[in-house]
């Protein structure tokens, strides 16, 4: 998972989703990706937090993508952090070979080992897919329109996933130097305009078509609503492993500012920084 000053609420309540439902809570390791200057206090507040946790903070040098991103239609995925878990292979030591991938605005209801076993087999990543999608809202008219970019799907059954829950084989990743394929369409990105969203369209381009499907319950994904007005959402129909507020509403901002949708209330038990009004003053970064 990623650690900043933003999303830090969200994060703690999903390590505490994760502790609180896994059978073994002693052999889970979180791996935290942060920017700031201000690592220590990220980490003091995550030992604080959770006394017995076994975890590790890397820093991300958000200068590998600085040159790389081109607006989005939502400024919270322009963010440097946002990309960085396409450098997860580079940033965490050889000796990791397997990671859970996590968004900070996501609750784990369910024991995460069944998820950490997935069978990849021969894929590097694994991900619920959705192919009920309309894949071609992802890219621009020039993107389509131009021959050599459209055949990059041509042959693939691709479909959308979303990148906010992955299991990654990270030595397949690094043998197959993944990391600049995805560099490689960012680059193009930033000539031509081909897509509008952040850092999901790289991974479609170089991995849809390619993932190893995993069962729906382990992203229910799109609780917080569309990337520009946040509306309130349902479940979607079927059991629920994960439940996810991708989009633009976070549980925590509309329970702050008590306008909270329904299903904001799955979330709440598990925010255990909701009377902290140091949490956001202590990690402002300057």
């Amino acid at each position: 998972m990623t650690l900043d000053a933003t999303y830090l609420r969200g994060s703690v309540a999903g390590v505490f989703s994760v502790l609180q439902h896994a059978s073994c809570p002693e052999n889970i390791v979180f791996h935290f990706i942060a920017t700031t200057h201000r690592r220590p206090e990220l980490r003091q507040t995550i030992a604080a937090t959770f006394p017995s946790l076994t975890f590790r903070l890397y820093y991300f040098d958000s200068n590998l993508v600085r040159g790389k991103i081109s607006y989005s239609i939502r400024r919270a995925l322009d963010q440097p952090l946002n990309y960085a878990r396409i450098y997860l292979a580079d940033l965490l030591p050889a000796t990791v070979r397997r990671i859970i991938y996590f968004d900070s605005d996501l609750i784990v209801v369910d024991d995460v080992a069944k998820l950490w076993n997935i069978d990849l087999g021969t894929h590097v990543l694994g991900a619920p897919e959705y192919c009920h999608a309309n894949f071609t809202n992802y890219f621009t008219r020039r993107f389509w329109t131009n021959p050599s970019y459209a055949a990059s799907f041509k042959g693939r059954d691709a479909c959308y996933f979303n990148t906010g829950v992955m299991v990654i084989d990270l030595l397949k990743w690094r043998d197959g130097r993944y990391t600049e394929k995805l560099e490689n369409w960012m680059r193009i990105q930033k000539r031509n305009r081909i897509y509008e969203l952040g850092s999901l369209p790289p991974f479609l381009l170089v991995f849809a078509g390619d993932v190893e499907r995993v069962e729906h319950r382990w992203n229910q994904h799109g609780l917080g609503g569309d990337n520009l007005e946040g509306l309130c959402r349902d479940l979607h129909p079927g059991p629920v492993s994960l439940l996810h507020w991708s989009g633009k509403g976070k549980p925590w901002l509309r329970i702050d500012s008590k306008k909270p949708c329904p299903l904001d209330s799955l979330w709440a038990p598990y925010d255990l920084f909701r009377h902290s009004s140091s949490v956001s003053s202590v990690f402002t970064d300057s």
